[in-house]
């Protein structure tokens, strides 16, 4: 699996991590980054939105419809009882992923590909805290070095553990069941629910959106991404949209942990565009926006009908932008591979503590960590 990477810094990031310099790989010359189509997360929230309100309207026929885009893997019967416990104080972990393809394998057991094709290098954890009021979210950069347990694959054979290999392995690998494995042993946290989506039809669903607004302060220009913005305030089309959360050369230091921070940041501009629009009085508008959103999704069993997606998002009705607070989960840059990094053990383990706690995330946990330097160059308007 090709994959592009996180370039080498001048100095490797500080503080602790699995790397004890006896790693050693050829640092060799670096691959020259191809461009692709970046994933962008998140997207449960405002595609749910619009099926919340159709179910009603009485259109049983276009329910009917939008229940059969919908495409669900049994994560639960693949990965059996081996796993976290739930929590018991009513907040939900929810990992969602970013793929090339829901085609061919997508559809079988465990999601993945039969073909080879498709690649999952955006990865969220999403904890719904008590309450449903706010949510803390967790990027997992696609480029992290981990170790991936023993996985159930797409065709139902069994993949082997695998030692210091990249995040987005594991759903290459082994497809949605693995990847959810890979983050439940990374984090120790039980992951709820699943939600993948294919970025073919993201494009789509923000002009069926009407665009959404953001605001950069600086210019951003990056051809293989097909995106050239001056610094100040932008309504994005579906195209510049993805153009935006895939460039990685436009902005910051050209990593992937520099593109994570303008996906945040984009995810934010989103959430208050579907809050902005009014759903509930432009029918055709919410109907557009509901059909390409669940012809785009890939969900766990337990969200695979219009009726679960509808209770699950009424769930999440209350959270908006100023709710959700996202960061990267702490790493460093790997000293023996500047292409790679490396988990930050300590501040990590505080993240997902604290999620497991259904506490805040701790206040300047990512200080002295690898970040990207893209901070602040994207916003919502």
């Amino acid at each position: 699996m090709s994959a592009e990477s996180t370039p080498d810094p001048a100095i490797p990031g500080p503080g602790g991590s699995r790397a004890d310099g006896s790693r050693r790989r050829s640092k060799g010359r670096r691959r020259k980054p191809r461009a692709r189509r970046r994933r962008a997360l998140l997207v449960m929230a405002w595609t749910a939105a619009g099926i919340v309100v159709l179910g009603g309207t009485g259109a049983g026929v276009l329910y009917f419809k939008l229940n059969g885009n919908l495409t669900s893997v049994d994560i639960d019967q693949v990965l059996g009882a081996d796993r976290p416990e739930k929590a018991d104080d009513g907040s939900e972990n929810i990992l969602v992923l970013g793929s090339d393809t829901r085609s061919g394998g997508n559809k079988q057991l465990g999601g993945g590909t039969d073909d080879g094709s498709a690649r999952s290098d955006t990865a969220m954890v999403v904890h719904v805290h008590k309450g449903h009021k706010k949510a803390s979210v967790v990027s997992i950069p696609r480029d992290t070095l981990v170790d991936r347990p023993e996985c159930t694959g797409t065709d139902g054979g069994e993949h082997p553990a695998a030692t210091d290999v990249m995040f987005n392995s594991a759903y290459s690998t082994g497809g949605a069941a693995c990847a959810v494995k890979t983050v439940e042993t990374l984090s120790g946290l039980r992951m709820d629910h699943y939600l993948e989506v294919d970025f073919s039809g993201f494009q789509q669903l923000v002009d069926d959106l009407g665009g959404v607004e953001v605001t950069t302060t600086e210019d951003i220009r990056d051809p293989d991404s097909h995106l050239d913005l001056k610094a100040g305030t932008h309504r994005l089309d579906g195209e510049q949209s993805l153009g935006l959360v895939r460039t990685r050369h436009g902005v910051g230091d050209g990593s992937d942990l520099g593109r994570i921070q303008l996906q945040q940041a984009f995810v934010k501009a989103l959430l208050q565009q579907v809050r902005d629009i009014g759903l509930l009085g432009n029918p055709k508008k919410l109907y557009d926006i509901a059909d390409t959103a669940t012809k785009t999704v890939t969900t766990d069993s337990d969200l695979g009908s219009v009726n679960s997606l509808m209770s699950f998002a009424s769930g999440l009705k209350g959270i908006g932008p100023t709710g959700m607070h996202m960061i990267t989960m702490p790493v460093v840059y790997d000293p023996a591979d500047g292409n790679r990094v490396l988990v930050e053990e300590v501040k990590a383990r505080q993240v997902w503590d604290a999620l497991r706690n259904d506490r805040p995330i701790p206040a300047g946990v990512t200080q002295d960590t690898a970040t990207g330097g893209a901070e602040g160059v994207v916003s919502g308007s």
